[in-house]
């Protein structure tokens, strides 16, 4: 609407400017007369006035309904006096000067100002309207008589769709049949494609690999998560944080200001013996000049770059106050098991007799547990299999009941289990076998032992595998000047090894799932600016209690309700963008609120013509243009926030 009113505006101004007398005197040229010629600026004006300017009438008007008087309301009645003085003067009420090429170029550079203020907002909120974009328009259900080509408004929870190499897929599902690498760093921001099989979850919006799938129906329309996300940075980009309400108040006082400062412009030119034409043109520039429009854009602007910049970066914004006050947190409180921790069992560490290598010991052990069920056994196996040993067949499994299980690896029978079964077997361990078991013990992990013919060959220390992205989140957050604390039930040995190993500097540990709201009550009375990262029902009353909750997506739907910024992907890697990105929107708030308010400690004077005695004075039209440019300003250094590198 701003682009075609400019446009048009332009079109109608030219006209004016170039009939105008005022203009002629200035430039030293006479346009051509004929008759009616007079009457092209009144005319044209008119037209500028009450088409180009209709939008900042309509604007003031719902600004008054709503007894919030702002920038439509100064830059209405800037044209409306300028509108009504130049037809005062062109009835000859007046004997004075119409300002009718003040008035037209006056609207035509506001519109220009507002389409590109509109252009800025709408690149910012362009991320969001890429996410609407991911979304395929139709998918293909695959049906008892054969595949059918269907709109996605069409699926329904229980449906089974075919995804072909390279498709987008169209809803949230569980992996029926196949394999792929799906790229989903347009949800996650994980860079890397992420490998899925049967029984693993994909989301709407994300991209197949090379591999054929098919995918049971979950989630459709608004109940994918593509479609949560998009409702969470929506909401984040309209709600509004302590600087917006500051600078929504700063623009009412400058409006305040801006009338006052006005009508006392009129009054002082007249009592100096101005001309009426005069003092009113110095009474519409003040006007114009204060108007605090680059105000009004300084915080929304930067909040839509930030939550969209954060958005793509795999931080959601449930809640604008949590991204506003993480620039001052001084300790993040991670839960640990599922965190910090892969929630897993995995071998932390493992030491073998001199005639067996570790790959070797701990491929014969994932053959031997491979059709066990227990969680530790699983860990081993898990192990191998990260390693991308290939895992050989056992035969004759049998349980140890209460001590191990026995099987045969390439016809030799082997033994896995704890202390108990090196009682039972009466075990011959190595010293090096039993300062690695110690080690294991003291750190209140489980040594588990792999006999053959009553000797043990290794042993493995088995535990909740600590997560290598939060050694570099941990790093991460010390080099912001931020400290790390953890809140576990686990026993204090056990969480005193993860901190150590982590560089964590404060532990809770043996904390009671009730008890935990309580540990982060107790930071903040010792003065501390807490955040609180979790992905469990028994972590929710901690998010809430918390200055930050920070929710990991793949938690619960109750951790997730109760944080105040969610991380897409369950990677603790994210919590140091949040600060990062934090300070660079705060700065970038800072700056433009300095600049959008405080260019008018000088600009409003120089509109009112201090400088008049020195020939300094400035048309309504410049002010204008020195008004835009100062938005103008404000949206570029909004832009750079883009830059940031989170």
């Amino acid at each position: 609407m701003f682009r075609q009113k400019f446009w048009l505006s332009l079109a109608l101004t030219l006209p004016v400017v170039f009939w105008s007398e005022h203009i002629q005197e200035l430039l030293g040229y006479d346009a051509p007369a004929f008759t009616g010629s007079e009457w092209i600026p009144p005319i044209l004006g008119t037209a500028v006035f009450l088409y180009g300017g209709w939008a900042f009438l309509q604007g003031a008007w719902r600004e008054l309904k709503s007894r919030l008087p702002g920038m439509m309301t100064l830059i209405s009645l800037a044209i409306t006096v300028a509108f009504v003085f130049s037809w005062v003067v062109e009835l000859g009420l007046i004997e004075a000067e119409a300002l009718w090429w003040e008035l037209a170029t006056l609207v035509t550079i506001m519109l220009l100002g507002h389409w590109i203020e509109m252009r800025s907002i709408s690149q910012a909120q362009g991320a969001l309207k890429e996410l609407a974009k991911l979304l395929p328009d139709t998918a293909t259900r695959v049906a008892d008589d054969g595949e059918e080509e269907i709109g996605v408004d069409e699926l329904r929870g229980g449906d089974v769709i075919l995804v072909r190499p390279g498709e987008s897929i169209a809803a949230d599902g569980v992996i029926r049949k196949g394999r792929s690498d799906i790229n989903e760093a347009m949800i996650t921001g994980e860079s890397r494609p992420v490998k899925k099989g049967e029984g693993d979850e994909v989301i709407a919006g994300t991209i197949n690999g090379e591999g054929s799938l098919r995918i049971e129906v979950t989630g459709t329309g608004d109940e994918t998560k593509l479609s949560g996300i998009m409702r969470l940075v929506a909401d984040a980009q309209h709600s509004k944080s302590r600087a917006q309400h500051l600078a929504d108040r700063a623009a009412q006082l400058l409006t305040g200001v801006a009338i006052v400062a006005a009508a006392i412009t009129v009054v002082v030119w007249q009592l100096v013996g101005a001309a009426i034409d005069f003092s009113i043109v110095r009474m519409v520039t003040v006007l114009v000049i204060a108007c605090p429009h680059a105000l009004g854009l300084a915080v929304p602007l930067v909040v839509a770059i930030s939550t969209t910049k954060g958005a793509q970066g795999g931080l959601l914004v449930r809640d604008r106050r949590g991204l506003e006050e993480a620039r001052n947190l001084d300790t993040v409180i991670f839960d640990k098991t599922g965190t910090l921790t892969l929630g897993e069992f995995r071998v932390v560490e493992m030491a073998a007799k001199d005639s067996v290598s570790e790959d070797e010991a701990l491929t014969i052990a994932a053959g031997v547990e491979a059709e066990s069920e227990h969680p530790i056994a699983r860990g081993i196996v898990k192990t191998a299999e990260d390693r991308g040993i290939e895992i050989p067949s056992a035969g004759g499994f049998r349980a140890i009941t209460g001590k191990g299980v026995a099987a045969s690896v390439a016809g030799t029978e082997y033994h896995i289990g704890g202390p108990a079964l090196l009682k039972v077997e009466d075990a011959a361990v190595s010293t090096a076998l039993q300062e690695s078991a110690g080690r294991a013990a003291d750190r209140g992990q489980a040594a588990i032992y792999l006999l053959r013919d009553g000797e043990a060959l290794a042993v493995f220390a088995v535990a909740d595998a600590i997560r290598e992205e939060s050694r570099v989140a941990v790093n991460a957050l010390h080099e912001r000047g931020v400290e790390v604390a953890m809140l576990t039930g686990d026993a204090q040995a056990v969480a005193d090894a993860v901190a150590e190993e982590l560089g964590i500097d404060t532990v809770f540990a043996e904390v009671l799932p009730e008890d935990k709201a309580a540990k982060v009550e107790e930071l903040q009375m010792q003065g501390k600016k807490v955040a609180m990262v979790g992905d469990g029902v028994n972590d929710a009353p901690a998010l809430a209690t918390a200055d930050i909750g920070i929710a990991i997506g793949a938690g619960t739907d109750v951790a997730v309700e109760a944080g105040h910024i969610v991380l897409v992907r369950s990677d603790p890697r994210d919590i140091p963008k949040i600060v990062t990105l934090s300070r660079a929107t705060y700065r970038k708030m800072l700056q433009n609120l300095w600049w959008a308010a405080g260019y008018n400690i000088f600009a409003i004077p120089l509109a009112a013509g201090v400088l008049a005695a020195w020939g300094i004075l400035l048309t309504p039209a410049l002010g204008a243009v020195l008004m835009s440019a100062s938005t103008v300003i404000v949206a570029l250094n909004a832009q750079l926030l883009r830059r940031v590198e989170l």
